[in-house]
């Protein structure tokens, strides 16, 4: 059984854990979903059988993978189908069993479905959305080519000069692909010479992040870097090609 999200404290009673989509048709990126049942199945509607998730995607199975609670952990089994089942980066092995961690990344169909998982509550009024949904830029084109020790990028050719604080951030992201990273370890980073605030973190705004985020995807294309973000979360890079 799958509740959606609503606001109404109720519904939450039952929750054991939460799943956010970050994409996957048919929802929107943002829904969210809560976990009550024992065990629930993931997959595709077809003639015969609906599952308690179901996405449109055509190389999504019918039954691709199941989530059940064993002593209060969400434990998830890929059954062996279509694809399998990537957690952070990593293809998991049919029918075996994979205790979920908050802000584990599923990813289904090679990448097209997306969900983040959490047992946080708190989390459930946040919305995803992917960054290159929300700009547009013409300029540059192509895969980037990252010299770490000249802190350059080069992209289609070009020549680019990363700052300290775009080199940092990218770097923290890279280091993690594939995997959220969170609000609280960009600024410890990035803003490492930042006096600490009340929470013991640089005194950060999210304005001052957002404008960070701006700039690089201005500077470097909207396409060059992966990056979906789970607001009031934290950041994910997606990236095939880099080691998890």
């Amino acid at each position: 059984m799958i509740e959606y999200h609503d606001d109404s404290e109720g519904n939450l009673l039952d929750t054991f854990a939460c799943l956010y989509i970050v994409r996957g048709e048919p929802f929107r990126p943002g829904t969210c979903l809560n976990l009550t049942a024992p065990e629930t199945v993931f997959g595709r509607t077809t003639a015969g059988f609906s599952p308690d998730f179901s996405f449109t995607n055509a190389f999504i199975s019918r039954k691709h993978f199941v989530i059940r609670k064993e002593r209060d952990t969400a434990v998830l089994y890929d059954l062996g189908r279509l694809g399998g089942t990537e957690i952070n980066g990593v293809k998991v092995a049919p029918h075996t069993p994979y205790p979920l961690q908050s802000c584990d990344i599923i990813k289904l169909a090679k990448g097209m479905t997306v969900i983040h998982f959490s047992y946080l509550f708190g989390e459930q009024t946040l919305e995803l959305e992917p960054l290159g949904m929300t700009q547009q830029w013409e300029e540059p084109h192509g895969q980037p080519a990252i010299q770490w020790e000249k802190r350059e990028c080069t992209i289609g050719g070009k020549r680019i000069a990363m700052s300290e604080k775009e080199f940092l951030f990218i770097q923290l992201l890279y280091e993690h692909a594939n995997r959220l990273v969170t609000i609280n370890d960009i600024k410890q980073t990035v803003w490492a010479d930042r006096a600490a605030g009340s929470d013991g973190v640089p005194d950060v705004s999210l304005d001052e992040l957002n404008a960070l985020i701006y700039r690089i995807r201005k500077k470097y294309g909207r396409d060059t870097f992966l990056i979906s973000s789970v607001r009031g979360s934290g950041y994910i890079l997606e990236n095939e090609d880099v080691p998890n």
